[in-house]
């Protein structure tokens, strides 16, 4: 069963939780359109700035968006309309992209300390999967490369298990950022899956999602620890990556809801 849907409408902010959303082929629809670079156009994210889990992100006016955190006077931006397309990067990356405008830049470069662009992902069409995982028509937004994050609530239960057994705390799903979650399988069954159908949208397992230090960062304050890196690079190393979670593609346009069952179509061979 689908046990929660997310999106994060710009990326390396705080995340939403939605009850239903509409797929896209380039992801859930509002995931990641929304971007912060830096003075060199390449992309920002709670990697190089924590602080970022501290911004509250909302949808409105349209595709418009006001980001708000505590201290901070609330900022209000529109989706650009016509004007200046900034070639920006991401990971391997570069695409064309709408510049938020002057007021924007100004308040995320104060509140990074340092210079700091927002832009807008006017046609997500533009910026395609890696081929070695996807078609060549797989499309992606903002998102670091697949159109969704899959995670499974028994994984998470297993994993905090294991940060028990070593004097640990569990850390929640959050930490993962994911899109979809998933309930009601054994841990690390999605480590099996290459097909999966989520209500009536159905979706290819990618690849497994490697972890970085995002998953050590508290996604309310932004403070940051060692886990959940430490335990899963000694239970989950796969070759160089620290596994949790899968990346998925839609096949077609569709929408999940909360509660809809999740059928698993094909298995690895």
């Amino acid at each position: 069963m689908l046990a929660s849907i997310h999106i994060y409408p710009m990326k390396g902010g705080r995340g939403i939780d939605l009850s239903e959303s509409v797929v896209e082929p380039w992801g859930l629809a509002g995931d990641r359109r929304w971007l912060l670079v830096d003075e060199d156009f390449r992309f920002v994210s709670q990697r190089e700035h924590a602080s970022l889990a501290r911004l509250v992100v909302r949808y409105g006016p349209g595709d418009g968006i006001t980001v708000s955190s505590a201290g901070c006077p609330t900022l209000s931006v529109a989706a650009p309309g016509p004007g200046e397309m900034l070639k920006v990067t991401v990971w391997s990356s570069t695409v064309l992209a709408a510049a938020a405008g002057p007021a924007a830049d100004a308040w995320f470069s104060a509140y990074l300390g340092e210079p700091a662009r927002l832009v807008y992902l006017d046609d997500p069409t533009r910026r395609s999967v890696d081929p070695e995982f996807g078609a060549e028509t797989d499309v992606v937004s903002f998102a670091d490369g697949y159109p969704l994050l899959l995670t499974n609530t028994a994984s998470l239960d297993q994993l905090g298990e294991w940060l028990a057994e070593a004097g640990e705390r569990p850390v929640p799903m959050n930490r993962f950022r994911p899109n979809a979650v998933v309930t009601g399988f054994e841990p690390w069954a999605e480590d099996t899956w290459r097909r999966i159908r989520i209500g009536s949208v159905s979706f290819r397992v990618a690849k497994p999602c490697g972890r970085c230090v995002v998953t050590t960062t508290d996604q309310m304050t932004g403070e940051r620890g060692s886990q959940p890196l430490r335990i899963l690079g000694a239970k989950r190393r796969f070759g160089k990556s620290l596994v949790f979670g899968q990346n998925i593609i839609p096949d077609a346009p569709g929408v999940i809801r909360v509660g809809d069952p999740v059928e698993i179509t094909e298995y690895a061979r």
